[in-house]
């Protein structure tokens, strides 16, 4: 079960994106790459199918919401399903490296497919896996074809930020 401090790490990746994640695939992908730059909440990602995943950030998302730290509302998307918007109305943290809230804003703006093959793609490298981005592209075929390049393109911005621990280059 997630703890109350994990809950309010949760909220403080939302806030860091300037108070709103569109999608909880988004969240996890932004929580992953804030782990990898070293400026992360301390969750532990495993590889699922949409790429790295948290179940601690996952349960600490629930209970996030369920405390009132921050609101998530759920809304019908175009595939059938349902995806989720979660807000939070904190004021931005001065305290915050300047680098956390670089990353966290220009994934949430990202598009979603681009961003979860790169962070997939990122995923891969940090686990030690040769050629990450063929690797990603042989995992996610459907959602590489015309996407892959994008994606590179925006890990490339990503790895441009000042980061305690800088994001690989991947080849």
């Amino acid at each position: 079960m997630a703890t109350i401090d994990e809950a309010q790490r949760v909220v403080a990746i939302v806030r860091d994106a300037g108070g709103r994640i569109v999608g909880r695939t988004r969240l996890q992908k932004i929580g992953f790459i804030l782990e990898a730059a070293g400026l992360g909440a301390g969750f532990t990602f495993k590889y699922k199918h949409y790429g790295p995943y948290s179940e601690e950030l996952s349960a600490a998302s629930r209970i996030a919401v369920v405390l009132g730290l921050m609101q998530e509302t759920e809304q019908p998307a175009s595939w059938g399903g349902l995806y989720s918007t979660f807000f939070t109305e904190l004021p931005a943290d001065q305290n915050v490296p300047l680098a956390r809230r670089q990353i966290a804003q220009a994934t949430v703006d990202a598009d979603a497919v681009e961003l979860e093959l790169a962070a997939t793609a990122l995923f891969l490298a940090t686990e030690g896996v040769q050629g990450p981005w063929t690797e990603t592209a042989r995992r996610k075929p459907d959602k590489a074809v015309g996407r892959l390049e994008q994606a590179k393109d925006l890990y490339a911005q990503l790895r441009q930020i000042q980061t305690p621990q800088p994001l690989p280059q991947i080849l």
